[in-house]
């Protein structure tokens, strides 16, 4: 099985959709000798900012000195950035490797697996392979019937902030999706929490206490912002000062959430010092999440999906760019809330252009340009994201800025018009 071959069968099974459940998974790894077993995990779950938050992780412990798996969803620009090891994704012939054996282990099941599930497999099997000391491990949906959840329990179960999202399949309210989210406790682990509203830290201390589970929650009033700009922004926690490159008030936050991780770690004998800690929180990378891309005009992407997101964007755009004019161009798909996200966007919108996102779940960009109608600003419809990039960039002009918003699986396409990848 080569590359291509690789994909074309992962791909092949996208048929099956979600499924949540672990009897599919829990049987394949069965099939593959448990890898699962040999690896130590940070494992992360919430609706908004678990990919910053382990990316975070996965920095600082690479620059302690231990050998770190990442796996995340979903990917900007190629299918492997999923899983990483010291922040360099697996290559061709390894991912082809893998998906060659879990592919017959998984087609001899009667309930064949879906492709998270299989992905998760060859992950495990990758990571075990490349003795990875410690992985992070971010949920792909949920968490109590997640497949990452097959694992046994962690160093440090992570539970980020609350949102509605993927309410038909979550929950109807952030109570009950913080149910679902705080399946990856686990008797007898510690879990970290990101600070956030009384009844959802309630549902999850309550799971804490039923499990005799530690829990330290992110202490927001002890973040301190020092220094903020278009190029990185400095913070103390607790006393101790960090360089961060991510834009945004939220990743101080989502950085508290990190840095609560390490202390937990640290209880558990991982030898992380302060210098590596720091060296770590300043090396990150996480592109696509209010993501600078263009000096002129200025171009910013993030990959904001929901209410929630969207709030964090008009935050951020009010805060670096309160003075210019600013044009959003914007892809989402049709199954997320769509009219509650473009409520909140719209209170930092001067124009927009629309883009249909590189997905089968697209909302076409003549439905979002309809729906974007009754606020009485220019709208631009573009078939194609490169002319929607052009479009937008020459409705900002020198004096102006564009932000790209709506879905992830746009900010690969925008990316590449600037050469990156």
């Amino acid at each position: 099985m080569d590359y291509k071959e690789a994909l074309e069968y992962i791909n092949g099974v996208s048929w099956l959709g979600t499924k949540p459940g672990l009897t599919r998974v829990t049987a394949l790894l069965e099939k593959l000798g448990r890898p699962q077993d040999a690896l130590k995990f940070i494992h992360i779950a919430g609706t908004n900012g678990k990919g910053s938050c382990a990316a975070m992780l996965s920095s600082v412990m690479k620059c302690c000195g231990y050998r770190t798996g990442l796996f995340t969803s979903p990917y900007l620009a190629r299918f492997n950035e999923r899983m990483q090891v010291n922040g360099k994704p697996i290559g061709d012939e390894a991912l082809a490797e893998v998906v060659a054996l879990v592919k017959p282990a998984a087609d001899a099941m009667e309930d064949h697996p879906t492709e998270f599930e299989m992905m998760t497999a060859a992950a495990f099997l990758w990571f075990q392979q490349e003795k990875c000391d410690i992985v992070v491990l971010e949920t792909g949906l949920g968490g109590r019937l997640d497949a990452t959840n097959v694992i046994a329990a962690p160093e440090a179960a992570v539970i980020m902030n609350i949102g509605l999202d993927h309410t038909q399949i979550l929950g109807d309210t952030v109570e009950k999706i913080a149910a679902e989210k705080a399946g990856i406790i686990k008797p007898g682990c510690d879990c970290v929490l990101y600070q956030q509203q009384e009844s959802v830290m309630d549902v999850v201390r309550e799971r804490c206490a039923a499990l005799g589970a530690s829990l330290r929650i992110a202490d927001f009033d002890q973040i301190h912002s020092e220094f903020d700009s278009l190029y990185g922004q400095s913070f103390a926690y607790k006393g101790e000062l960090y360089a961060l490159p991510l834009l945004g008030r939220h990743q101080l936050k989502n950085a508290a959430t990190a840095l609560e991780v390490v202390e937990v770690l640290r209880s558990k004998g991982w030898k992380l010092e302060q210098s590596d800690v720091e060296h770590g929180i300043y090396a990150v990378s996480w592109p696509g999440r209010f993501e600078l891309i263009h000096d002129e005009p200025l171009f910013v992407v993030d990959g904001g999906h929901n209410p929630q997101c969207a709030e964090t964007v008009v935050d951020n755009l009010l805060n670096y760019f309160g003075g210019k004019h600013r044009v959003l161009l914007v892809g989402m798909l049709a199954d997320k809330d769509v009219e509650g996200t473009l409520a909140i966007l719209d209170r930092a919108a001067d124009e927009y252009v629309c883009i249909t996102p590189e997905s089968e779940r697209a909302l076409p960009a003549e439905e979002l340009a309809k729906k974007l109608e009754k606020y009485g600003k220019r709208i631009t419809v573009c078939p194609a994201i490169p002319d929607a990039v052009g479009a937008a960039c020459d409705a900002a002009g020198d004096a102006g800025m564009v932000c790209a918003v709506g879905s992830l699986y746009s900010v690969g396409a925008i990316r590449a018009c600037f050469d990156l990848h």
